[in-house]
């Protein structure tokens, strides 16, 4: 399933290897209130890569649920984030954010060099929150929530990986577009900002007709630049080894305006692991997913609470079914956090794809 092997696997070097172009940017860092509510996974790994030319439809599912409130590198308890506000502060309290992302791919290849790459993310989110509660209001009462569906903001990504003969080193560039809804309201009048932002549908929020979290929205309203390299190699008869980096920045903000303004925070992933290749079928597999994010900005942004750092171990399995057909399953279970301020963090993540060439 990769284009360059040790002397007994030559009959696999003209269908895949570098399908990386085509889906790197898979991993639906859609929309981050926190440095842990996108997924870090390398799905390019997962499906094995491909020179070939032609098209490639995608379908990834993401679920992440953020039912842990951390601070540093530790688990801590609602109640002893609500003890800063016993005490005069106004520290936000929040409760769950269940994550799931339908991420729809569709790359097109004319050459074994060049790939373009479009996505399409469709999120489903829950969201809740005690907002400034102390102690003694950590209760159904208190707690605001909101459910949506929507669309995200779209992703379109070039590749070229012809630098080398064995097309096994790449690079990217893309924009993220800010295709999804977006916004809030102005921190001094209350005014609505933004593209039809979401507001919390039931609890004191909702009474209070406040708007979800910039950070939650579906979309950032902002155009980002995305950057990656990869690099994959065998590295004995039945192991291949890849590693492979992403970086986005928002470039230009549609929230802009004084008491208004919106930012996310810069994001780097790193990627790295091994597949088992010995079978042409099942390819069983292990990565470390590394995140940095840094502080979101703007006076819609919770600078205190959006930064840090995760890192994941994801064991996982690629089924080949026929005729161009992938499927994939893994579980990312965090190895390491060091995150800035109180957030949100899941215990475990899960993530599958199909995936069909034609």
């Amino acid at each position: 399933m990769t284009l360059f092997r040790h002397a007994a696997r030559p009959a696999r070097v003209p269908t895949h290897f570098l399908a990386l172009g085509a889906m790197l940017a898979l991993s639906p860092s859609l929309s981050w209130a926190c440095a842990t509510c996108g997924c870090s996974l390398s799905s390019d790994a997962a499906t094995g890569y491909t020179t070939g030319t032609g098209w490639r439809l995608d379908l990834q599912y993401n679920y992440i649920d953020q039912s842990q409130l951390r601070l540093g590198s530790h688990p801590i308890s609602a109640g002893q984030v609500a003890v800063i506000n016993n005490n005069g502060g106004n520290q936000e309290v929040e409760n769950n954010t269940t994550n799931n992302y339908l991420t729809l791919g569709l790359t097109y290849s004319p050459s074994s060099a060049w790939n373009i790459n479009l996505q399409i993310p469709y999120i489903d989110r829950s969201h809740s929150t005690y907002s400034s509660a102390t102690t003694s209001d950590l209760n159904a009462a208190n707690l605001s929530s909101l459910s949506f569906n929507d669309f995200g903001d779209a992703k379109l990504i070039a590749s070229y990986q012809g630098l080398l003969p064995t097309n096994n080193l790449g690079f990217q560039f893309g924009i993220k577009l800010p295709t999804g809804r977006y916004g809030g309201q102005n921190t001094l009048t209350g005014a609505t900002v933004g593209r039809d932002p979401l507001f919390f549908s039931s609890g004191p929020n909702a009474a209070a007709r406040q708007a979800l979290d910039s950070s939650l929205q579906p979309g950032t309203g902002t155009t980002d630049i995305i950057l990656g390299a990869y690099y994959y190699q065998p590295v004995s008869q039945d192991f291949d080894a890849f590693i492979n980096g992403r970086f986005q920045s928002s470039m230009d903000q549609a929230l802009d305006g004084l008491n208004a303004n919106y930012r996310p925070g810069n994001n780097e992933l790193l990627s790295i692991g091994l597949r088992y290749e010995h079978s042409p079928v099942w390819v069983p597999q292990l990565q470390i997913n590394l995140s940095h994010k840094s502080p979101d900005q703007g006076a819609l942004a919770d600078i205190a609470d959006s930064a840090g750092t995760v890192a994941y171990l994801s064991p996982g399995l690629t089924i080949g079914l026929g005729s161009g057909a992938q499927f994939y399953g893994f579980v990312q279970v965090p190895i390491f956090s060091s995150l800035v301020g109180y957030q949100l963090f899941p215990r475990w993540t899960a993530n599958a794809g199909v995936s069909l060439a034609f």
